[in-house]
C-alpha cells in the first residue's frame, strides 16, 4: 500500500507540475491570444457601428440638402415664372398702348383728311351754287356778293341736312 500512496502522490505532484507548466506555456498564450482576438473583434464591431452612425448621419445631411435644393429649385422656378408673367404683361401692355396710339393717330389723320375733303367739297359746292345762282339771275356776281350767296347756300344745306358732317 505504501507503494500505491507514493505513486499516487507522485502522480498528483506530476499533474500539478504539468498543470503549471502547461498553464505557463500553453494556457496563458492561448488565453492571451483569445482575449486579444476578442478585443480586436469588439473594436471592429465598435468601429463598424461608429461608421454606420456616421453614414446614417451623412445620409440624413444629404437628404436634407437634397430637400433644400429641391425647395430652392422650386422657388427659383416660381420666381422665374412670376418674372416671365410680369414681363409678358409689361410687353402686352406696351404693345396695346402702341396699338392704341397708332389707332388714335390713324383716326386723327382720317378725321383731318375728312375735314379737308369736306372743306374742298364745300368750296366746290359753294362755287357751283353761286354759278347756278348767277345763271338764274343772269348776271355775274362780284367776290363779296359771291361769298354771301355761298354762305347762304351752305346755311340752307345745313338746315336741310343736319346729320351730314361738315
Amino acid at each position: 500500500m505504501l507503494d500505491f500512496s507514493v505513486t499516487f502522490f507522485i502522480t498528483i505532484i506530476n499533474i500539478v507540475i504539468l498543470f503549471f507548466i502547461l498553464r505557463a506555456i500553453l494556457f496563458k498564450p492561448v488565453t492571451k491570444f483569445m482575449n486579444d482576438r476578442s478585443r480586436k473583434i469588439q473594436d471592429d464591431i465598435d468601429t463598424a457601428e461608429k461608421n454606420k452612425r456616421e453614414a446614417k448621419h451623412l445620409l440624413e445631411q444629404y437628404e436634407k440638402r437634397l430637400s433644400d435644393a429641391e425647395l430652392e429649385a422650386e422657388t427659383i422656378i416660381r420666381v422665374a415664372r412670376e418674372h416671365a408673367e410680369a414681363e409678358a404683361g409689361r410687353i402686352t401692355a406696351g404693345a396695346k398702348a402702341e396699338v392704341d396710339r397708332m389707332v388714335a393717330g390713324a383716326r386723327a389723320r382720317l378725321e383731318a383728311e375728312r375735314l379737308g375733303a369736306m372743306a374742298v367739297f364745300k368750296a366746290e359746292a359753294a362755287s357751283l351754287v353761286v354759278s347756278a345762282a348767277g345763271r338764274l339771275v343772269k348776271r355775274n356776281l362780284t367776290g363779296p356778293e359771291q361769298l354771301r350767296y355761298a354762305e347762304e347756300a351752305l346755311k340752307s344745306l345745313d338746315e336741310e341736312h343736319p346729320n351730314v358732317p361738315r
